[in-house]
Order: structure tokens, then sequence, then C-alpha cells
């Protein structure tokens, strides 16, 4: 007899919502497809689905998602109501049209209880490519070993941001020169060959990876410990290391993970490492923030700290930050087959395309481990408060995605 009256003040509580009134770029790990040369396809229009039909939702593990969504409705709050959340996604709605939901997400405070808000207040609607094509890879906070000072084997600097970076948003990144020219901002292979301003000291691996990650914690000696946050980044493409190693012949298809880049460079000459870090000519820089081994995990591009299998990477080209997803994928990492809430947090230098996810998994080897195991295709739903779903369809959902109405 409880459920009516759970349904009625749910209902309330949306329509009651009050009414008061950013962004760094951490590129996630990329072990799947180099995509960074081509454009994504067009997304097609997002398709109505009804929550009994998305596979695995009765029994996924939706808190991780749903606290997630309340660090972003934090944020939604201190936007413009009228706003667009996203000027690249007009489909999802203003601020304004999200602003009840969130109002009602206190309502949710266990599984059962969480899952009959999300299926009361919103309509999921599945994302797809225009060539069907989908990826879903792991991402995480690494914690590493560093120094103050180079000693074998911590002898790579944790770049500092550098003076003469000047960056104009994007990949509009440049290099100020004497005089008052400039010119584009060198690729790794001449930004490693003329030394950077070290923060610290950690192994060369470990600081290429800190950089794909986008940021990490730094371990030292005395116990100190220290996060290193994303900067900025150089302004080149990413290329995917993986592949470049893969399409020598220097790993195998199944090495085609962190962990087994990590171990070719473990039994590669240190000459043939930096010429396999090099093909990757982005380079990321860092700024040191104290912190501790057990402190909330990264910023991503919300400017919220993530959530262990709770925040997802995504294209802001054709996502809006801060919506809840619904994923269906697999990974070893997951136990195998997976589907989860999650909520669309950052963003990544890697990852293009309208279905086309990194997942976070939380701090330190654990996290990773889990992480590097993941590289799979799957499903995606985006989850509208009811009322902009009812706008998205027919002509409005073509109209929205700037598409054509097909014939009948």
């Amino acid at each position: 007899m409880l459920r009516p009256l759970f349904f009625a003040s749910l209902l309330l509580l949306s329509a009651c919502a009050s009414s008061p009134r950013q962004e760094p770029e951490p590129p996630p790990f990329e072990q799947g497809p180099d995509t960074s040369t081509e454009a994504p396809a067009p997304m097609r229009p997002p398709v109505p689905a009804a929550f009994a039909s998305l596979p695995g939702w009765a029994s996924a593990d939706v808190l991780p998602g749903l606290e997630a969504f309340r660090k972003s409705c934090a944020v939604f709050q201190r936007r413009d109501r009228s706003a667009l959340l996203s000027q690249a996604s007009p489909w999802a709605g203003r601020i304004e049209d999200w602003l009840p939901a969130c109002a009602t997400l206190d309502v949710a405070m266990d599984e059962a209880s969480a899952r009959t808000v999300m299926q009361t207040l919103f309509q999921p609607v599945e994302i797809r490519s225009s060539d069907g094509e989908s990826r879903f890879t792991g991402y995480f906070e690494p914690v590493y070993d560093a120094r103050y000072y180079p000693q074998y084997p911590y002898t790579e600097p944790v770049p500092a941001l550098p003076e003469d970076l000047v960056s104009e948003g994007g990949d509009n990144v440049y290099q100020r020169l004497s005089g008052g020219s400039r010119r584009p901002y060198p690729a790794r292979a001449e930004i490693t060959r003329n030394g950077v301003g070290p923060l610290a000291y950690a192994h060369p691996a470990d600081v290429f990876f800190l950089q794909i990650q986008g940021s990490g914690k730094l371990r030292f000696p005395d116990g100190r410990v220290v996060k290193a946050a994303y900067a900025a980044h150089n302004g080149r493409p990413f290329r995917s290391t993986a592949n470049w190693l893969y399409e020598r012949g220097w790993i195998s298809r199944g090495e085609r993970s962190m962990q087994g880049i990590r171990a070719w460079m473990d039994r590669a000459s240190p000459e043939r490492v930096r010429q396999a870090m090099n093909a990757n000519p982005r380079f990321v820089f860092f700024t040191l923030e104290e912190t501790n081994a057990s402190a909330s995990g990264p910023k991503g591009a919300m400017t919220v700290p993530l959530t262990p299998l709770g925040s997802m990477a995504v294209d802001r080209s054709f996502h809006p930050l801060g919506v809840p997803v619904f994923v269906n994928t697999s990974a070893p990492g997951l136990g195998g087959d997976w589907a989860g809430l999650l909520n669309a947090q950052d963003t990544g230098g890697a990852i293009t395309g309208a279905v086309r996810g990194d997942i976070y998994f939380g701090t330190g080897p654990e996290a990773g481990d889990r992480a590097g195991t993941m590289n799979a295709p799957g499903r995606l739903w985006v989850l509208l408060p009811r009322a902009v779903a009812a706008r998205l369809n027919g002509r409005d959902a073509y109209a929205a995605l700037g598409s054509p109405t097909p014939s009948p």
C-alpha cells in the first residue's frame, strides 16, 4: 500500500522544484580504434524505449550513477535556467527541464527506490550511430611512485605547465616565441627532446600513462601523496599507441590493453619505448595539488569528483554533460556482460562518436587492472525527463539533430 503514496510524493516533489539560478579536458585511456583522424559518423535520431526493454535494467546497480547525477544536478542549479543543456545537443532540453527531476533525487534512498525514481521521472531514448559503430572502454585514476629528484628508474619528469603555452580553447594551442610571434605548440617528440619543467619524477611508462589518463596521484617515499591534476595539452591529436604497436607486430591483438602495453615497455629497449610514446603526439601538462591516498577521485569536465562505475566520459559533440545514461556492454573486469546507470561527466581526446564511452573505474592499481580489460561494443540510452522526451518524436527529433525528415 505504500507504492501509491510514494509515487504521489514523487510527482509532487517533481512539480515543486526550486528555481535557484567550465572545464578541462582530461583525455581518458584509449585502447580501441584510433579515430582521431576521421570525423565520427553522424548520430541517428534518438529512439524512445521502455525501461522493461533495457537489457539488464532490472538487476543493474543504479546507485553509483544516481550519486554521480546528484553532483551534476548541483552544477545545473548554478546555471541559467533558460540555457540549453548543450548547444550541440538541443534535443536534451534546457536546464529548467531538468531541475524538477533533480529536486526529487533525495527520495531515492536504496536500489529499489532509486530505480522507481528513474522510471517515474525519465524516458530512455537509445542513441545510435549512422554507421552502427559502438565502443566502450575504461579509465581510472592511477597512483604512481614518484621522487622529488631523478633517481633510477624514476627518471621521467612529470611535466609542469610551461609559461610559453597559450591556449585559445580546444586544440587551438600555441607556443609563444621571443619577439612576440607564435606557432602551433610542438608535438611530444620535440617537447621531450627539448625538456620540460619537472613537478616530480616517475618511471617513464608511468608518466606516459598518467598523461593518457589525464590525472593521477603521486606517492613519495616520505609518505606524501599529491594529485597530479590536468592543466593543459599541446593541441596535437591523440593517436592510439596500442594500434601503433600492433600494426608493427610488436604486440599481439590480445596485448592491446594498458597491461599489454606496459608489459611490452618493460621488456623493450628505452629507444624503442621512446619511439612508441612519440607515436602519440599529444602531450599533457599538470599542476600539483595536496591530497591523500584516500581522497575523492579526480574532477572530470563537469568539475565534480568522478564516481567509480557511476561516471563516464563521452563525446560532447553528441552528448550534453550531466545527463544520466544507461549502458549495456561487457568486460572481464566487470564480470562479463554488464549493465549500469552512469552519468556523462567527462570528456577525452580519444572519445569520439555517438555510441562511445569511457567508464571511470576508480583509483589505484585494482581499478586500473579492471579498466584495462574493457574494450567492447555495446548499447547506450540517454535518460531524458519525460517532458523533454515527449517533444522528441517524429519531425521534432530530426529537426533537433539538424537532419531532414525521412520519407515514410
